[in-house]
């Protein structure tokens, strides 16, 4: 899953989105004695997502359809494909609508980026000005954000060409997001719940 999906499956709460949002650029397990309880557990959601994402026999149909091509991108591929989704089709999911979820979503990390890694404080002024996470919803802002993950690649990824596959098998792809998301909100949501209690 990318940003949009993460931030949506952490709920309502800031410090959990926080948590949910960093953690790629957060090393290790020790993370307690960095980060208050509530961003804590959102590094550890975000971390139990990317492990149920990546095992799930749904998700592995998408990516073994990207695979021959483009080979270990191929999940990351696959989480921009299902942010996608989740953009294009939101107000299945929420009742906020999207431009103004993510306009509350920039709000809070800007009012807390001093908490936030170097990374992200450096990411976010890019993810604010380009506003990814509507974008998503667009085939071209999916393009965009393709193209600058294949820039940063550590080696020739091809990430920017998956469009074309997205195009080509756009009813597949929908059909196992619609499929997988469900599960993966009721698991996030099982999370949650377990581990506030």
């Amino acid at each position: 899953m990318n940003f949009l999906a993460h931030l949506y499956l952490s709920g309502d709460n800031p410090d959990v989105m926080i948590g949910n949002f960093i953690a790629d650029f957060v090393k290790g397990r020790g993370t307690a004695g960095q980060f208050n309880p509530g961003v804590v557990m959102g590094i550890n959601l975000h971390r139990a997502i990317d492990e149920f994402t990546d095992h799930h026999p749904v998700v592995q149909l998408s990516k073994g359809r990207l695979r021959p091509k483009y080979r270990h991108y191929s999940g990351v591929i696959v989480d921009i494909f299902y942010d996608h989704f989740l953009a294009r089709y939101w107000d299945e999911f929420h009742a906020e609508l999207l431009p103004d979820y993510a306009g509350t979503v920039y709000d809070m990390l800007s009012a807390r980026q001093v908490e936030l890694p170097e990374g992200t404080r450096w990411m976010l002024p890019y993810m604010i000005k380009g506003d990814w996470l509507t974008s998503y919803a667009r085939l071209e802002g999916i393009q965009k954000a393709l193209t600058g993950m294949s820039r940063r690649a550590t080696f020739s990824s091809r990430m920017e060409e998956s469009t074309n596959e997205l195009r080509d098998h756009y009813t597949a792809f929908e059909s196992e997001f619609r499929d997988f998301f469900p599960q993966l909100r009721d698991y996030s949501a099982n999370f949650l719940n377990k581990y506030s209690a």
